[in-house]
């Protein structure tokens, strides 16, 4: 709990899922969080409701893509506390599709948020860590960024350079006294599930998809791995046996890969479920 006390902490997509659950626990344990998020509406009622609760929080709209924007948020952090302590670059989306049903529009979307919004935060806020020479760089990327999923290749491309981003990263860091983790969550109860009306096969297909663990669950496991500086955090059963075998066996990884993917092709017959989804 002290490990949080009186830090400075900014949180991307702070106003749903995971992000809304880290904002709520961080505040908890006594820092003070800078919500961001890119729907105002929802992030001025996560800030009031932990202000409601004794929380010290504040919110600020960001869209992740705009680095100019990144760094006022930052910058502005600074002027006004002094310093940064944690950075949780949490925000992103997902396209649930096959890549041959993608737009250039869809894959650009994705991985702008999803990998250049990490990117725009690091470079927005990892040359302040290292001034002060001191602070923790949090990234949510997912179990799709350690394994291949199905009908997620965009997704899991942004994942996978936000996994390659932090362990470089972590590596630079770690003389300089700074921080890198990267949450690699399995399934978590997220607003992705609710986010789109879609057809008669594809809300079949999300209610019989794994409910996962709840975003409050998974913001306290985060943390308490974070206070352990740990380097890769797996959240979720699913997330440690798939990356397990992917470890001891990649072939036999791809193997049960692909029997899902003509068992989900098949069953579904699904058309694109293109989702905006805050982790």
């Amino acid at each position: 709990m002290r490990s949080f006390q009186d830090c400075i902490c900014i949180v991307t997509g702070g106003a749903s899922g995971i992000g809304k659950a880290l904002c709520a626990e961080v505040a908890h344990r006594g820092a003070q969080v800078i919500i961001t998020d890119i729907n105002s509406d929802l992030g001025e009622k996560t800030a009031e409701t932990i202000k409601e609760s004794g929380g010290n929080a504040q919110f600020v709209t960001l869209d992740v893509t705009d680095y100019a924007s990144f760094q006022r948020v930052v910058d502005d952090t600074i002027s006004d506390f002094g310093r940064l302590d944690y950075l949780f670059n949490n925000a992103g989306i997902a396209i649930f599709s096959e890549a041959r049903d993608c737009t250039q529009e869809d894959w650009c979307k994705v991985i702008d948020t999803d990998l250049y919004g990490p990117v725009n935060g690091v470079a927005s806020a990892y040359p302040q860590m290292v001034r002060q020479g001191f602070g923790h760089i949090v990234n949510i990327a997912s179990i799709a960024g350690l394994v291949a999923p199905t009908h997620l290749a965009s997704y899991a491309a942004s994942k996978h350079g936000v996994v390659g981003l932090s362990l470089s990263l972590r590596i630079e860091a770690a003389h300089l006294g700074v921080k890198v983790s990267v949450v690699c969550p399995g399934f978590i109860r997220t607003p992705i599930y609710q986010s789109r009306t879609i057809n008669l096969d594809q809300n079949r297909l999300l209610n019989e998809a794994p409910k996962g663990m709840s975003p409050e669950k998974c913001a306290g496991l985060i943390l308490k791995t974070v206070e352990r500086n740990k380097a890769i955090i797996l959240i979720t059963k699913i997330a440690k046996v798939f990356h397990l075998l992917q470890r001891i066996s990649p072939g036999l990884y791809l193997y049960f890969a692909r029997r899902i993917m003509r068992e989900v092709r098949n069953k579904y017959r699904l058309k694109s479920i293109k989702f905006h989804h805050e982790s």
